[in-house]
């Protein structure tokens, strides 16, 4: 099956909700949706008949939630198999030959190391175990839906296509902000995803439809495959015990005609859209004309919150080259101690002085490089947003790589020797990476341009055949040293002007080699890169703390007059005016590695030798070093730091700035997670010197996720970061009653209860703790939040607060308790 095929006489009609209209027809609160499905068929069966007749073409087999780490939560997690062939064929009888079946898989609930604690292979393992089960039920297609974590979304789609050749169609959850809860932007998570090989992509829940074309047209310009929207019936809103949605058929079927004209082709409802509202969505979309995109690939690289466009004749780009422990001994002994703080400090360096993609190599001996190279990915991708190039000579490092990374990486590099051919090319393909030719064969270097366009040319032959566009590749010059062959840079130029000019890919060198063994080599590196962008060069892996080097890279693009140069010269030239200290400059660029400002102020009234080692413990936190926080702790002990000045001085400041970030969307969950672990990890090192008189606040926080919700993501932050505050909190978890709530607040004497919940079926839950506080005269001030949660809500019920996340729960508690 083909989606496309099924994309010519118009928009391809999904089905609408399952959860909120099995809750209107029977199902109750906090059973497993999954095995209440089996026991009622009948019910689940009259809802998909109703959906086919209002003219679903694709319903969702009812699977949603039968992986084996959701199913543990009620523990089923030995009937993975069964229930999704049980699940599967339900939806099979309705459907028979009148529309497709779809499996359907979704989040597990838990998250990735190294936010989390689970592997990213048994994560695969674990939706591989519901995909087979599903695709030996006879699935047409299958559909991966409501992924709020690119990295997630990414195991499972692996997962699907390690065990089968059927269409996959992948759709995320965004924000308000159009970003997920981890940050990745909905055109950076398209990209990663088409890339790998999803058939179709797009957003379902968490919005109305209104709330989505902005997106899918930002989408559409990097769209290689179908964009797909399941949105929500608008905004749910609690009327007496009900829960509604806010837009009414007839908008929603309008607003949906919007998204079809802004670039989406497969579309439905998720949460609140009843088998009425499809049939007024078929009825104003059918035979519409829709987008169907005909370019192959983008030549476009994303990490989990970047995503960098890069047009054969747009601005040049710098890879930085520092990562690499070539000639590097402090580098070197690092490594091999298993510490990263000089990759994260490279990585921060280079991204501030301009680069914009960053190599990683990690090769030297003594070292397990496997390892070595998914830990130092992972301690860049807490300090910086760029996408990453994977560079080692070794094709298993490569893999593993590309393997975890949450983004579309560039690998450096497949040459023409065999294994490159035969063993890693096959691996970039099925990751969806970008890669750099290296016209370089077992028998060593080219000689000149005829042999560098030979070997590039059977490099690119072999990369079609596989499927990969010219979008996805990128020629390497191969640079030589000229004090070896007079010819070497001229034989590059032309190489580069060839690929350029005739080949219509992008391209890259490594500029040091052309100055090798010369004197005054910044100058000879400067002027040949100039000339190599003149002939067409696409970037360069350099290193961007060479001011002459930069400077002269905007200035060919000025001259080049490609887009937006002369801006980037001036900004650039004022940039470097500044850092030098030039007289008359007030204009500067920020270049921070997260996008602000994380320069503080000096918050510190301690003696100028405690200066530094507190302004490291105040870093460590703003920059998640988990590893050192507690070294930096000790050493401002030993130079006669207090422990309370450490903790007022340093690490509140720091988390309070980590908040400020949030807030502002600079930081995202995975940094405000990190920061909020490397704190605790700070704190535990200063509660025993610390008096808990002089440094508890005494409040006591019994927080819950209620009755019928199993998720607590949300929960669990908001508790880590209360605890760093100093608060007694007493986490009760998830899928917790109201008479424990209250005989926990009873029992602990509770200054304040706080609720989460996630889905509309669950937050009613949250007016039954409010209405028992109440009747047995529980005094605790009660706070409510989660993603379905507003402030109008807890108006409407009574609580005595909202926060919208875990930075403003902090400080709604201080709030409410310091000024009653």
């Amino acid at each position: 099956m083909n989606i496309r095929e099924l994309l010519k006489n118009g928009p391809l009609i999904l089905d609408g909700a399952t959860g909120t209209n099995l809750q209107k027809m029977g199902m109750p609160m906090g059973v497993c949706p999954e095995q209440w499905i089996i026991e009622n068929r009948e019910v689940m069966q009259r809802l998909e008949r109703e959906f086919i007749e209002a003219g679903s073409q694709v319903i969702y087999a009812p699977t949603f939630g039968a992986n084996r780490m959701k199913l543990g939560e009620y523990h089923l997690e030995n009937h993975v198999e069964s229930m999704n062939k049980t699940l599967v064929q339900i939806a099979r009888e309705v459907a028979g030959d009148r529309c497709l079946v779809a499996g359907d898989i979704t989040m597990t609930g838990q998250m990735l190391a190294p936010v989390g604690n689970i592997d990213f292979d048994d994560m695969v393992d674990c939706y591989k175990e519901q995909a087979k089960a599903m695709e030996e039920a006879g699935v047409d297609l299958f559909v991966i839906e409501t992924m709020m974590h690119i990295g997630e979304a990414r195991a499972a789609l692996l997962a699907v296509k390690e065990v089968s050749s059927l269409p996959v169609i992948v759709t995320m959850t965004v924000e308000s902000s159009g970003r997920t809860m981890y940050g990745t932007s909905a055109a950076a998570a398209l990209v990663t995803l088409e890339s790998m090989g999803a058939d179709a992509v797009g957003l379902n829940c968490s919005t109305g439809p209104d709330q989505m074309i902005s997106l899918i047209r930002k989408m559409r310009d990097y769209a290689t495959v179908p964009l797909v929207v399941k949105p929500n019936a608008g905004l749910p809103v609690l009327s007496g015990n009900e829960t509604t949605y806010t837009m009414d058929k007839e908008d929603f079927a309008l607003h949906m005609k919007a998204l079809v004209e802004a670039g989406a082709s497969i579309v439905g409802g998720c949460c609140g859209t009843t088998p009425e509202y499809i049939r007024r969505l078929r009825e104003t979309v059918q035979g519409m004309d829709v987008f169907i995109p005909d370019k192959k690939s983008v030549r476009a690289l994303t990490g989990e919150r970047c995503l960098l466009q890069i047009p054969l004749d747009g601005p040049f780009k710098v890879i930085g080259e520092r990562i690499n422990p070539t000639g590097k001994k402090v580098l070197k002994e690092e490594l091999k101690k298993g510490c990263y703080d000089s990759v994260q400090a490279m990585a921060v360096s280079q991204v501030e002085n301009g680069a914009q993609i960053l190599d990683i190599n990690v090769g030297m001996s003594g070292i397990d490089e496997k390892q070595t190279m998914l830990q130092a990915l992972n301690a860049v991708n807490e300090v910086v947003d760029v996408p990453l190039c994977i560079d080692s000579s070794d094709p298993e490092v490569v893999e593993a790589a590309l393997r975890r990374y949450h983004g579309r990486a560039l690998v450096n590099s497949v040459s023409c020797e065999k294994i490159k051919l035969e063993q890693l090319l096959p691996a970039v393909k099925k990751y969806g990476a970008m890669f750099i030719m290296l016209p370089l064969t077992d028998e060593g270097l080219p000689e000149n341009f005829l042999q560098r366009r030979e070997n590039l040319d059977r490099i690119m032959d072999k990369a079609l055949k596989l499927g990969f566009e010219r979008e996805d590749m990128v020629a390497d010059g191969l640079v030589a040293t000229l004090g070896a062959n007079a010819g070497a840079g001229l034989d590059t130029l032309q190489t580069i002007r060839y690929c350029h000019d005739t080949l219509k890919i992008a391209t890259v060198c490594g500029l040091s080699n052309i100055s090798f063994g010369l004197p005054d080599r910044s100058y000879v590196n400067s002027i040949f890169l100039a000339l190599a962008i003149s002939r067409g060069l696409t970037m360069a892996i350099a290193n961007p703390s060479q001011e002459l080097l930069m400077r002269s890279a905007f200035a060919a693009d000025l001259v080049m007059n490609k887009p937006e140069a002369s801006l980037r010269y001036i900004e650039n030239a004022a940039s470097y005016k500044k850092e030098s200290g030039e007289p008359g400059n007030t204009q500067g660029s920020d270049r921070s590695a997260v996008g602000a400002d994380t320069k503080k102020t000096e918050p510190f009234s301690v003696k100028e030798v405690q200066r530094e080692v507190m302004g490291d413990i105040y870093d460590d936190v703003i920059k998640g070093r988990k590893k050192m926080i507690s070294q930096h702790i000790q050493g401002a002990l030993d130079k006669g730091a207090s422990p309370a000045s450490i903790l007022d001085e340093s690490l509140i400041p720091a988390i309070n700035q980590v908040g400020e970030y949030f807030n502002a969307k600079t930081y995202f969950l995975p940094q405000l997670m990190i920061s909020a672990e490397t704190m605790r990890k700070g704190v535990a090192v200063l509660e025993p010197l610390l008096q808990e008189d002089a440094r508890s606040v005494g409040w006591t926080v019994v927080i819950a996720t209620v009755e019928g919700d199993i998720h607590d993501i949300g929960k669990n932050l908001v508790a880590m970061m209360m605890k760093n505050y100093g608060f007694n909190v007493i986490d009760l978890g998830k899928d917790v009653p109201a008479r424990q709530i209250i005989d926990a607040a009873k029992e602990h004497h509770a200054d304040i209860i706080a609720l989460s919940a996630l889905m509309t079926t669950t937050m009613q839950r949250m007016r039954d703790v409010v209405n028992l506080a109440r009747q047995e005269g529980i005094g605790a001030k009660i706070i409510i939040g989660g993603a379905v949660i507003t402030q109008d809500y807890a108006d409407e019920i009574g609580a005595d607060g909202y926060s919208e996340d875990a930075v403003g729960a902090v400080a709604l508690v201080r709030r409410l308790m310091e000024n009653p």
